[in-house]
């Protein structure tokens, strides 16, 4: 086999037309192709070798078009060759005048290989549609080189073998007879055979991650219509791209981004054919493609034409409107299209739908058959030209034979096609074919060689007209803009002149030329010789109506009538109404306005405003054509107000009355984890939680219904809603089943319902007792004397199990335990613990012959009781040995400890020598010589110390040894003094917020016990308090006092000999008061 061509390097670059169809493809069945409509000829499929020149050649005949047609070639299915013209690829096309055809061609020059595939040629005209498919084949090329790789590598088993799906996937280009030769190259007999079974394969789709639903393959929308292009998306979060032909959309007018949970939504405006076009979404990698059609309605004729009678030299209109706007129409007459160029006689007209076709000056050659033709219709009319009646003149001039010359007005009359001249012997004779009225005149007849003529006066009287056409406007209605100046000039004719009257209504007045006022001085006619006239100076709503003149003289009469329509800005609408809200939109209507303004109603424009504010917000920018409207983006629980403009071809009209006032709000999500909770044989008992999403409307309560399996009523189990996230459905029948559903109720409505998944049956299941002891409770409950004991021991079992309760094998007594049993739980209740409620509790639940127990232990625990006996054992230098033994009252708790104290003889100050010390003997070390001591000891369970000690009976003396010194006795000095205050409180001012502190000294012996009193209430354990006392000085320190801490303070001394005490007053300032304190003495 010949190596494979490479391709040359140096070669430049030439356009791409892509890789053609797939074979697979070339098998697909074109179900209900189109019938061809305009291809008159299509182009074939043809063959060409590497670097050779071909023509395509597709005609439309163009007897029935009006202009022309939009062809487009493709190659594959969706590559617009349009764009791809150049070097190697040109089109052309042409128009044949004679036959009418329309030739289109696509030359392909020095072609490549890749060139070779499927093609299509289409052809649109408005709503009319043609294709053709054909193939070009390139020969004299070889098969890539990737098309005959082989699998495997140096070193491995099957090295060496042929990838045949390899080749298939590089091959979509080879036409069949090439896959054949491959087969045969290789072995294989049916290769057309293998690709139907590979096209009989499951194809195995891969799942979009960024998509739940995709773009329809294709959408087809009215030319002027809105489509709606929608797609689901997996992930919400991700980032989205519309593209238009490969083009990103950009937000506009035209196109309308919508987000709707996790839809996306992009809406074309106003479709035309520009439009009809592919369309993708990209979302992350992904992508989602789809084309649209846009369909060309036909053009209809909604008015048709209408017969014409009319005289020579008079202007002709044929008036004809159709379905759309700028459509193209086409003018015939007799079957012949009327010319329409600069010099032509005939002038078209269109304005809107209307379209007229003008004659100025009739002529008898304009008899004949007009029709109009669009795409949807034609309409016909019959013009027909009458002539002007005869005028003949004669004389009788004897002798015979003698000739003469006829005058008008003193001008030779020379004969033509209109006027002939005879003389017969001694008859003169001078006839007028068709009159006209410049006819009219002095006509006198001279005989050549006398003196005297002959003469005759014409007068030519003519049936008066209106020329309503001069107004050039439709329908004969004229418009005007109320407040403006409205002057109506119309032509008139006849002779002689005739006389004017316009009518409105009962309303007459008879012209002649000059000035008459029809409705005073504002509306006002006047008639001249060619024309007579309307003014009106201010127009206004009154004066719209239909306005008729009527001609009259001796020839006859003529009427025409004149519509005057005063348009305005429309009366404001109706107050809207709003009958829905949601969480974020509401829906509302309302009424147009009474007087649309004499224009049609265009369309609304709403506002929207807090209800507190006074801003109005503009909702939408292009007109409301409907009298709904869902306002958005509100925020749920705010009040808002909404009003309407009005608008028409004027203006905007005033706006409506504000709407009342309303507040978006939400129904709350479901319930969520609706569960069964117990089951009775006449009760089902539901319990639930919250919804996950409540909103500004918040939650009213719950309502709960059922439903019996089988039917479809469901019942109402609670008539008042339930706050409660549990209920009971009761009065059920055993052995039904039931299905229960739960909907949040709040002021916008009810939630979606919550259902049970399964029905329920109605039958209580016997459920054996079991106790679930907390884990507290597992072990020795303790608490101290006087505490509340509340326990509560859970435990199941259906039916309700039964409760009792033991204490140490015996019954308790209510008077002195509580207990309240439930149907889940049982509760022991002590209000004031004492130290007798201590013990095993043995608690026994049981629900038929099923039965379980639990053991509780109680402890209550108290204070313990002094030590029994403190003695002295021995002393020894500056040491002292104690002993004691342990109290009798532990305080049904063990002992965990004591501490030793010790007091000087002389002062009988107590200072602790050792805390929490476990033994009942110690040795007090380091005593000062020459002293005598006491001792006393407190003991110390869990809830802490005695309240008392014992204190030791003997006294410990400590003496020096080696020396005796024998002491003289003296007269002691008495020492003791009643309180007495060397300084007394002064009366001080402070500053809110700053500590103060209140000083005074006191002197006295035994040391006094120092109160401190707020208003004589005596101040104990308050944290704002700090109290001192040292060497007799007693302070009080106030920490950032407030107003409400001014007052009178008292400082009392007490101890055996008497009392005494001292008063000042605090008063306490704002921190806003910039001054000093200032001490009052």
């Amino acid at each position: 086999m010949p190596e494979p061509t490479k391709k040359d390097e140096s070669q430049p670059e030439v356009w791409s037309l892509g890789d053609g169809q797939a074979p697979e493809d070339l098998d697909k069945q074109i179900e209900n192709p189109p019938l061809s409509t305009l291809l008159i000829e299509k182009p074939q499929s043809g063959s060409i070798s590497v670097g050779g020149d071909i023509t395509f050649i597709a005609k439309v005949e163009a007897k029935d078009l009006l202009r022309k047609p939009t062809v487009k070639w493709f190659k594959g299915k969706w590559m617009d060759l349009a764009s791809k013209t150049g070097k190697h690829l040109q089109l052309k096309e042409s128009f044949d005048r004679i036959t009418k055809v329309h030739t289109f061609e696509m030359h392909i020059i020095k072609a490549k290989e890749n060139y070779a595939g499927n093609y299509r040629c289409e052809v649109t005209y408005k709503d009319k549609f043609d294709s053709c498919s054909f193939d070009l084949e390139v020969k004299g090329w070889r098969c890539p080189s990737c098309c005959f790789a082989l699998r495997g590598s140096e070193g491995q088993d099957d090295a060496g073998e042929l990838d045949f799906s390899g080749l298939l996937k590089h091959s979509l280009l080879f036409s069949l007879s090439y896959y054949e030769k491959i087969a045969f190259m290789y072995g294989i007999t049916d290769l057309r055979g293998l690709l139907r079974r590979l096209k009989k394969t499951k194809k195995e789709e891969k799942k979009s991650e960024a998509f739940a639903k995709k773009l329809e393959p294709a959408y087809q929308v009215d030319k002027g219509g809105k489509i709606r292009l929608i797609v689901d998306l997996a992930d919400p979060t991700v980032e989205l791209k519309w593209y238009k032909n490969g083009q990103e959309i950009r937000p506009a007018p035209k196109y309308i981004f919508e987000h709707k949970g996790t839809q996306r939504i992009m809406v074309i405006n106003n479709c035309q054919l520009n439009d009809d076009a592919a369309y993708s979404v990209v979302a992350g990698d992904e992508k989602s493609t789809t084309e649209l059609f846009v369909k060309v309605l036909p053009v209809n004729i909604v008015k048709e034409l209408e017969a014409v009678k009319t005289t020579v030299n008079e202007r002709i209109e044929l008036e004809c409107e159709v379905s759309e706007e700028g459509a193209q129409v086409k003018w015939m007459k007799n079957g012949v299209e009327v010319p329409t160029g600069v010099r032509s006689r005939y002038r078209v007209k269109a304005e809107g739908t209307k379209h007229w076709l003008i004659i100025d000056d009739a002529m008898k050659e304009d008899t004949g058959t007009y029709s109009i033709m669009a795409t949807g219709g034609t309409s016909e009319s019959h013009v027909q030209i009458l002539l002007g009646k005869p005028l003949k003149l004669h004389c009788e001039i004897l002798p015979i034979n003698v000739p003469g010359r006829w005058y008008r007005n003193g001008q030779l009359i020379q004969p033509n096609d209109r006027i002939s001249i005879l003389h017969r012997a001694k008859t003169h004779k001078m006839e007028i074919e068709s009159s006209v009225l410049h006819d009219a005149g002095d006509y006198t007849f001279v005989p050549e060689g006398y003196s005297q003529s002959l003469s005759a006066k014409v007068h030519i009287i003519d049936p008066p007209r209106v020329h309503l056409e001069a107004l050039n406007a439709p329908d004969n209605t004229v418009t005007i803009v109320a407040g403006n100046k409205l002057r109506l000039e119309v032509p008139i004719s006849g002779e002689p002149a005739p006389r004017v009257v316009w009518m409105k209504g009962e309303r007459v007045s008879m012209q002649q030329p000059g000035k008459r006022a029809l409705g005073g001085n504002r509306v006002r006619a006047e008639t001249f010789t060619d024309h007579t006239s309307l003014t009106i100076d201010v127009a206004e709503r009154e004066d719209t109506g239909n306005y008729k003149i009527v001609l009259q003289n001796e020839a006859g009469e003529d009427t025409a009538s004149v519509k005057v329509k005063v348009v305005d800005i429309p009366d404001a609408p109706g107050s809207p109404l709003v009958p829905e809200v949601g969480g974020d939109w509401c829906s509302m209507t309302w009424d147009p306005p009474h007087y649309d303004g004499g224009s049609p109603i265009l369309g609304y424009f709403i506002e929207r405003k807090k209800k507190q504010s006074s801003r109005w917000m503009r909702l939408n920018f292009d007109l409301c054509k409907e009298t709904t409207f869902e306002p958005k983006k509100m925020i749920e629980g705010v009040p808002y107000e909404v009003r309407i403009f009005a608008v028409n071809a004027i203006g905007v009209s005033k706006p409506s009355e504000p709407s009342k006032p309303f507040i978006p709000l939400a129904v709350t999500s479901e319930p969520t984890m609706l569960v069964v909770d117990d089951v009775t044989d006449t009760t089902v008992t539901m319990k639930w939680r919250p919804p996950d999403t409540i909103g500004a409307a918040g939650l009213d309560g719950y309502r709960v219904e059922y439903c019996i399996e089988g039917t479809d009523e469901w019942i109402v189990a609670n008539k008042e809603l339930t706050e409660k996230t549990r209920y009971t459905i009761t009065g059920l029948t055993m052995e039904d089943k039931i299905l229960v559903r739960v909907k949040a109720i709040n002021a916008a409505g009810e939630s979606p319902p919550r259902t049970t998944q399964h029905s329920i049956l109605v039958k209580e299941v016997i459920e054996p007792p079991k106790i679930r002891i907390p884990r507290h409770l597992k072990q020795t409950y303790i608490r101290k004397v006087g505490e509340v004991v509340n326990l509560v021991v859970p435990f199941v079992g259906k039916p309700r199990p039964k409760v009792n309760w033991l204490k140490d094998g015996e019954a308790i007594e209510p008077s002195q335990v509580s207990i309240r049993n439930s149907d889940c739980d049982s509760i022991i209740f002590i209000r004031k613990a004492e130290r007798k409620h201590s013990g095993k509790y043995k608690l026994t639940v049981q629900v038929e012959k099923h039965m379980d127990t639990a053991l509780l232990d109680i402890q209550i625990v108290d204070l313990p009781g002094p030590p029994q006996c403190v003695r002295i054992e021995e002393v020894w230098g500056v040491n002292v040995a104690l002993d004691w033994t342990p109290p009798k009252d532990s305080g049904n708790a063990p002992i965990t400890g004591y501490t030793i104290q010790k007091a000087d003889k002389k002062t009988m100050e107590w200072y602790t020598c050792l805390e929490h010390y476990h033994r009942t003997c110690i040795t007090i070390s380091e005593l000062v010589v020459g002293n005598e001591y006491f001792f006393r000891v407190f003991s110390e369970n869990m809830v802490g110390l005695s309240e008392s000690a014992t204190t030791t009976k003997d006294i410990a003396v400590i003496m020096k040894e080696g020396l005796q010194l024998k002491s003289p006795e003296y007269i002691d000095y008495d020492f003791t003094e009643a309180p007495k205050f060397t300084q007394p409180l002064v009366n001080i001012c402070a500053i809110a917020g700053y500590n103060t502190t209140l000083n005074c000294s006191v002197r006295a012996n035994p040391r006094p016990k120092v109160i401190w009193m707020k208003n004589k209430i005596i101040i104990v354990d308050d944290p704002r308090y700090r109290m001192f006392s040292n060497q007799g000085v007693c302070s009080l320190e106030i920490r950032k006092p407030s107003p409400f801490d001014g007052g009178m303070y008292t400082c009392k001394a007490i101890n055996d000999l008497g009392e005494a005490q001292v008063d000042c007053k605090l008063e306490v300032k704002g921190q806003s008061v910039n001054s000093e304190c200032v001490v009052l003495i």
